[in-house]
């Protein structure tokens, strides 16, 4: 059963000018994202910049957002890596804070076996007693955790679900026939589509601009509105399009930016957005009148 909710978004961390973390910034987003559609936040994922986040700056997140959130929408942590036991740590700390699960990306870079990858998942489950979401993505990571590694991860009581952002659906498709691994999609296109495969929902960045949209999409589906919940998803791609124009979180900062969100930038390596991309998302964010 799913209790985590239906849209949880990938939220942005809010940096001041100087670099530094804007916490109170991210508690002002997460605010206005549970107003306007989340079920969930999930703190210190690839949209919130984790790669560039310490260990102390992504605590303090994971405390800002909880008390920010007060009980309105659940809280995801962010706390995977490629080391075993940072992963550990981090989830630990996580649950003494009060957090209502975890994601734990699969281990980039070093590209463990099967046994590798189902002993960390493990290990990093083992760390707390919280509902644990595995995040699968390959083009990032360099490895797909298949569905049959999935299926053995299942039969782990913690371990909930799969944030599955591989768009190859044959291997959603497999993974439901071979255990009841909750699945959430993990790029926002694919959120109507798994919904054929009775997914939980999505873990989304274009829940930032049309949260209430994504979620009366879940529900409409859910009721049997296939065809209006299909429209939705349609009217939605050229915003799904604009905020995957350069690499993430780069649009959606400028996207919230230019929506009066005091985000900020981001740290290095990445970059602003270039003009043209400025121009693209700006002219999608007028079209849905979210800016003059």
């Amino acid at each position: 059963m799913n209790s985590l909710g239906d849209i949880l978004t990938a939220m942005v961390t809010a940096l001041n000018e100087d670099g530094s973390v804007n916490y109170e910034g991210t508690a002002e987003l997460a605010e206005y994202l549970i107003g306007h559609g989340s079920d969930g936040l999930v703190v210190s994922g690839t949209t919130g910049e984790s790669p560039t986040l310490t260990d102390e700056e992504k605590l303090e997140l994971f405390r800002v957002v909880v008390d920010a959130a007060a009980g309105r929408a659940t809280v995801i942590a962010g706390t995977g890596s490629n080391d075993t036991a940072h992963s550990v740590e981090l989830t630990r700390r996580a649950g003494e804070i009060g957090v209502d699960g975890v994601l734990a990306v699969t281990p980039y870079y070093n590209k463990p076996p099967a046994a590798g990858v189902i002993a960390h998942f493990q290990a990093v489950a083992a760390a707390a007693e919280l509902p644990v979401i595995l995040y699968n993505i390959p083009g990032r990571t360099a490895l797909n955790v298949e569905p049959e590694t999935l299926a053995v991860l299942s039969e782990t009581p913690n371990i909930v679900a799969v944030k599955q952002a591989n768009p190859d659906l044959e291997q959603t498709r497999r993974l439901t026939e071979l255990c009841d691994m909750g699945i959430y999609a993990g790029n926002d296109d694919m959120v109507y589509p798994l919904l054929e495969y009775g997914s939980w929902g999505g873990i989304c960045v274009a829940s930032h601009l049309a949260g209430p949209e994504m979620k009366q999409m879940v529900e409409l589906f859910r009721a049997g509105s296939r065809e209006e919940a299909a429209a939705i998803d349609q009217s939605l791609a050229p915003l799904y399009e604009a905020i995957f124009i350069a690499t993430n979180p780069i649009p959606i900062k400028a996207a919230l930016n230019m929506m009066g969100h005091a985000v900020g930038g981001l740290r290095l390596p990445l970059v602003p957005a270039t003009e043209a991309e400025a121009a693209r998302i700006r002219e999608v964010l007028q079209a849905r009148t979210l800016i003059g």
